[in-house]
């Protein structure tokens, strides 16, 4: 078995969402003081590779609680869609991928934009699926999308389409994923997106991983 990371660390500087505070650690208790070593953390529940859920995007949706364990679990695949030109990525190009996709439970998209993490250029102009790709993808039985932009809408949409039209048909979002192994373009691997068990939560970190059987 072959555990590869998808996420991103959590600390000072990283790139957020235009708006999104950095996330804070500081010492709580000290070893010197007290024996142990213990921090305050405080961050937004988008902060770095996280899971958006319905509650995002329209109240009175379902909201962390709603979910078991299993499904933040599931067979998925890696599309290499770094051809994307014009930042939009059309039907016809994840058409191309169709194979792949079939009996899958998560869909995880490579644009390559995730190379300009931590730097401004990362936080806008990136790859965004236009709404007929959106559409097209909801129209397999999903558990989730997976993307390694700040977003899957551009920063200057009107009202979140591609968000709400995914968390509409009960479809996660996971945002900020990182691909460090290219061999796992076009591969089918079993996805893992835990979040951490937040009460009434819209969103929440996850430690993404994706495990290969060898």
């Amino acid at each position: 078995m072959r555990v590869i990371d998808l996420s991103h660390s959590i600390g000072p500087g990283m790139s957020c969402y235009p708006g999104t505070p950095q996330p804070q650690s500081v010492p709580f208790c000290t070893i010197e003081a007290d024996g142990f070593n213990e921090r305050m953390l405080t961050f937004s529940s988008h902060t770095g590779t996280h899971v958006d859920l319905p509650l995002h995007m329209s109240a009175g949706a379902s909201s962390l609680d709603a979910f078991g364990a299993e499904r933040f679990v599931g067979l998925g695949v890696v599309l290499d869609v770094e051809s994307v030109s014009g930042g939009t990525i059309s039907p016809a190009l994840l058409q191309s991928h169709r194979e792949l996709m079939e009996g899958v439970e998560f869909v995880l998209l490579h644009t390559g934009w995730g190379h300009h993490w931590g730097t401004e250029k990362y936080l806008s102009g990136y790859p965004v699926l236009n709404l007929e790709a959106a559409a097209w993808l909801a129209g397999f039985k999903l558990k989730g999308i997976g993307v390694d932009t700040v977003s899957v809408d551009s920063p200057d949409s009107k009202g979140y389409p591609v968000h709400n039209l995914f968390l509409a048909n009960d479809i996660l979002i996971v945002e900020n994923l990182v691909y460090p192994d290219r061999r796992l373009f076009g591969m089918n691997v079993q996805f893992f997106c835990l979040p951490l068990k937040l009460e009434g939560a819209e969103a929440a970190p996850v430690r993404a991983v994706a495990v290969l059987w060898c």
